[in-house]
């Protein structure tokens, strides 16, 4: 036994392995110990957070750029209220490490053997790991610190083999308890493939790549998650073909490349997008996930579309199990199959829109107008809202400078996730956030973390005081005609840029183009802190691609 390794010290040390620089917390008295005694002495940022919602959100958002996140939390009181946030990552693959610090084994024992409790307990020792084994790719309990290594290295292997969440308890009387010391460096599980089934997808894939007239390549967000963007560069380079992405893979390879045509996403895509994929006879999808957001009114044609993703290959009646995007990617770049030659669907100029200075912004008009501000420099953050159909069809040049958790949707994720973009980013980035006013209510309390730590996200909230979002879903026709809204979809109305002198922040308050010029300008500069600024738009506008939309 290593007499300078406690299981305190392990936990740190294998977290600062993966990469982790920033740890998320709320401070309570079952976790305090071990951040105070080992997190802080040991190369790890502790990042205070307001409540375990926000926390979450942002180690959601930092572990997407960063390749690992994770937040602490108390027991119970505070573990519970984090759920949604790592149901939100469990969903869309994200490398998440909950430490949930547990009341000690005494307490747990005394509990159950004689009914007296310790602040934080509902039913002894099984709640809130029975509560996140359903989440999670990996649930543990550390209550022995001879059995702490493997626990620890396990959960954590799981994590960044299987890139989804996993659950950490951590028995405040183990923080301090002797264990053997870290060996070697976790590394995730290989890929494994069939190789019958990697061999059958290669080859009906390069069949079709080699006589299809117009064949498209179709990104989607496990190319992102498995850090596959350099192989699917290559791929597109080589066959020289077409490529569209989904709003979940947004932005995943630079949208400034040449052979890039927009965002998949049903209805709501451009008409050079649309035609794109009508023309096309052979789409080759690869990593992308079907949800309701990234379909819109759409139904894929499957006959002539093979989807390469969740470890299978899926094309009209022929189905391959356990093949890996990775390797089958590699398969295919191994054919060296040689383009045909073909003619590439040319790109429509964008051109700024012509507004006058003291013209109201529409919701439509608002992204028109941002796109001029967003550069390769910029990372984009995009809220559950009318915001997705806004942002869908701006222009992102820089690779993985687009975060969205459209699969999920947790209305208020964006402005939270922030937090964890901005600690995240690298220097000389710019973060601009879109989130709608119903959302922002929801994690309004991050402006007082970006405050404190000096981060300068700049945060939209498109004020137009409802749910619009949710009563666009249940009945669209309303924004077309003079119906009233939905009662439940109706916002209380806040002042969100007075919110500035309550956190200590930046804010500006516009209705019309010259006022957002002005804000966007000054906002810019303002790298000392978050600034907020509340665009007003009329209750009833919405993006245009969301018109298709009216019942």
């Amino acid at each position: 036994m290593d007499a300078g390794c406690t299981v305190g010290r392990y936990l740190v040390d294998r977290l600062r392995q993966l990469g982790l620089e920033h740890l998320f917390a709320i401070a309570g008295d079952y976790s305090i110990e071990w951040l105070n005694r080992y997190v802080t002495p040991n190369g790890i940022d502790i990042v205070e957070e307001v409540n375990e919602v926000n926390a979450g959100y942002a180690a959601d958002a930092y572990a997407r750029l960063k390749g690992i996140g994770a937040l602490c939390v108390t027991y119970s009181a505070g573990a519970l209220c984090a759920v949604g946030a790592v149901a939100g990552a469990y969903v869309e693959k994200v490398p998440l490490v909950l430490i949930n610090g547990t009341p000690s084994v005494k307490k747990t024992i005394t509990f159950e053997q004689t009914g007296f409790s310790a602040h934080h307990f509902i039913t002894g020792r099984e709640t809130d790991l029975q509560s996140f084994e359903h989440v999670t790719a990996a649930a543990i309990r550390v209550d022995h610190p001879d059995l702490a290594p493997a626990l620890i290295d396990y959960a954590l292997t799981k994590c960044i083999s299987e890139r989804r969440p996993i659950y950490i308890e951590l028995l405040q009387d183990m923080v301090d308890l002797e264990c053997e010391p870290p060996q070697g460096v976790l590394q995730p599980g290989r890929a494994r493939s069939d190789e019958t089934s990697l061999e059958q997808s290669v080859a009906r894939i390069r069949a079709q790549l080699e006589n299809a007239e117009n064949p498209l390549i179709w990104l989607g967000v496990e190319i992102d998650r498995l850090g596959l963007q350099d192989k699917a560069l290559s791929l597109i380079q080589q066959l020289n073909v077409p490529f569209v992405t989904e709003l979940l893979s947004k932005a995943v390879l630079s949208e400034d490349d040449p052979l890039f045509v927009g965002v998949l996403d049903g209805q709501a895509s451009s008409k050079a997008v649309i035609d794109v994929v009508d023309a096309s006879d052979f789409v080759l999808a690869l990593g992308v996930w079907l949800t309701d957001i990234n379909s819109l009114g759409w139904e894929p044609d499957y006959g002539k579309t093979a989807f390469a993703s969740f470890d299978a290959v899926k094309w009209g009646t022929f189905f391959a199990g356990q093949v890996a995007l990775g390797h089958l990617i590699d398969g295919i770049l191994a054919e060296k199959i040689v383009p045909r030659g073909r003619k590439l669907p040319e790109r429509a100029a964008r051109v700024a829109p012509a507004v006058g200075e003291a013209d109201v912004i529409t919701y439509q008009g608002f992204y028109s107008y941002i796109q001029q501000y967003i550069d390769r420099n910029t990372i984009v953050g995009v809220d559950a809202s009318m915001n997705y159909f806004g942002s869908l069809l701006l222009d992102v040049p820089d690779p993985g400078g687009f975060v969205v958790q459209s699969s999920y949707s947790a209305i208020g994720y964006s402005a939270a996730a922030a937090t964890g973009i901005c600690l995240a980013k690298s220097p000389g980035q710019k973060v601009l956030v879109f989130s709608g006013d119903g959302g922002f209510q929801m994690t309004a309390q991050c402006l007082s973390t970006q405050t404190r730590f000096g981060l300068d996200p700049v945060i939209f909230v498109i004020d137009n005081g409802v749910y619009a979002v949710e009563q666009w879903l249940a009945d669209a026709s309303v924004f077309h005609t003079d119906k009233p809204f939905y009662k439940p979809c109706e916002l209380h109305r806040w002042n969100y840029s007075a919110l500035a002198d309550v956190f200590g922040c930046q804010g500006w308050e516009v209705g019309t183009y010259g006022e957002l010029s002005d804000a966007v300008t000054s906002a810019l500069r303002n790298t000392s802190g978050p600034s907020l600024i509340q665009v007003h738009v009329p209750d009833k506008t919405i993006p245009d691609n969301a018109n298709w939309k009216t019942n």
